[in-house]
């Protein structure tokens, strides 16, 4: 029998205004799972976990469960989901055969959006730790 999930590590792009967004989106929401929001590739994210490779974290939505568990690109949005009361049925549905193109689809999307809008040198520029996040939303 698994050990259930009590905390979850979103590492998130910093430098990414789509990610920051969703950042400010995740903290507005009623979780059932805390989670810690981390800028990817940061001291912090580094000192939390050593054994991950921070470069890949930068590419795409890690999240990392209290257990060690590591979820990557549309499993990380769906465990996202799944930690907030109001979306996780949601989260479940997605997970399933007839949810999961949908999943791809909205994280290819965001994808396409954050390379359009996110240089190498701003996902870089995170990488020495000292992360500047803009402001929430409003």
């Amino acid at each position: 029998m698994g050990v259930p999930v009590k905390r979850l590590t979103v590492l998130y792009d910093a430098q990414c205004s789509l990610c920051v967004h969703l950042r400010h989106w995740l903290l507005r929401q009623r979780r059932l799972v805390p989670l810690d929001l981390v800028p990817a590739a940061s001291a912090e994210a580094r000192r939390r976990f050593p054994e991950l490779d921070h470069e890949s974290t930068l590419r795409e939505i890690t999240v990392i469960g209290d257990r060690g568990q590591v979820y990557r690109s549309t499993a990380a949005w769906i465990v996202c989901l799944w930690a907030l009361a109001e979306y996780r049925p949601k989260a479940h549905w997605l997970a399933t055969p007839a949810g999961a193109p949908f999943a791809r689809v909205t994280v290819l999307a965001a994808a396409k959006y954050r390379e359009a809008t996110t240089g190498p040198a701003a996902a870089a520029a995170c990488a020495d730790g000292r992360c500047e996040l803009p402001a929430p939303p409003g």
